[in-house]
């Protein structure tokens, strides 16, 4: 019996977890009360407040226009972009592997998937309430995803030899 497709069930979970995710209002998410709890503002204003992002074209991402918990937030929050999509690129890579297509194949193909899913992401977060789809989240998880293919390919490729 042929059971390659039980190598998609992780890659389906992780799916759900960054729907289950992405249905959450920002209100549920909001990390700032919780940062301000572990950080030392000063340190932050002192050693970061030259740092200004212009990210989405709106008001630029910095310490004066977020203070200093939205200026952490923004970073944790994009850096969990980046890692979570790419675990995702991850997770495809070694399941279409393990179905039995090439390498190169394999690259495309999961690379395909992160980009779809990043941007389906981004489409249900407009129907959710409180969240901004942005088109530069999508390129951020798309990031992610390439950096954890990747990684994969390379751990794959040291594995074989």
């Amino acid at each position: 019996m042929n059971r390659k497709w039980l190598f998609w069930i992780p890659v389906l979970v992780w799916m759900g977890v960054i729907f289950y995710s992405s249905s959450q209002p920002y209100q549920e998410q909001d990390m700032r009360p919780d940062i301000m709890k572990y950080v030392n503002a000063e340190f932050v204003k002192e050693h970061f407040s030259w740092v200004s992002i212009d990210y989405g074209g709106g008001t630029p991402i910095s310490i004066v226009n977020k203070g200093v918990d939205g200026f952490i937030e923004f970073f944790i929050r994009k850096g969990a972009h980046f890692t979570v999509f790419g675990i995702l690129g991850a997770l495809s890579y070694f399941a279409l592997l393990r179905c039995g297509f090439k390498r190169k194949q394999v690259f495309w193909l999961s690379l395909l998937l992160v980009a779809m899913y990043a941007s389906m992401d981004e489409i249900h977060q407009s129907f959710t309430g409180d969240r901004t789809p942005m088109w530069q989240d999508s390129v951020l998880d798309t990031c992610g995803g390439i950096t954890g293919i990747l990684i994969s390919r390379f751990v794959w490729k040291r594995k074989r030899s």
